[in-house]
């Protein structure tokens, strides 16, 4: 797996500052060197694959995984790349304010919140919203964009 995913597939910025908010732009789980979105267990990291399975995903089972398996991975790709979008601005993810979730088709809302709240163990203020289609292949199921509140950071991440 390329480790620029999530990095923008445009010309637009992926994280933008505005006095003490970070604005980052929604994220999705594609490989920007292939263009195509991740959906297999086996391209997480042992220890999100850890994670997924104490919530019951990544059971070795093809006929299960086959349909869980792109909601699961690209709600912890999308997630964890948020997690590395923010570090450089010397935030954390208990500094997201908000999160506007854009997904293909809502029955994948479950899948996704369990394991938002791996990441998220605090409720969040949160926006959910079904979308007809994604950028930039219908293989993408969601999408997801963070307000962060950066309080009076050091002149070096300004």
């Amino acid at each position: 797996m390329n480790d620029n995913t999530g990095q923008p597939l445009a010309r637009y910025a992926a994280c933008r500052r505005f006095g003490d908010y970070l604005f980052c732009s929604g994220v999705t789980a594609v490989d920007p060197a292939t263009g195509l979105a991740l959906d297999r267990y086996g391209q997480l990291s042992p220890a999100a694959r850890e994670a997924v399975r104490s919530l019951g995903y990544d059971t070795n089972q093809t006929s299960v995984d086959v349909y869980e398996a792109p909601i699961v991975v690209q709600s912890w790709m999308v997630l964890e790349r948020i997690r590395t979008l923010i570090e450089p601005y010397g935030a954390k993810l208990d500094q997201v304010a908000r999160l506007v979730q854009y997904f293909r088709d809502l029955r994948h809302y479950p899948a996704y919140n369990r394991v938002r709240n791996l990441f998220f163990p605090e409720p969040i203020v949160s926006t959910v919203v079904e979308v007809s289609r994604m950028l930039p292949a219908d293989t993408v199921w969601i999408e997801v964009e963070a307000t962060v509140f950066l309080p009076r950071l050091s002149p070096a991440v300004l």
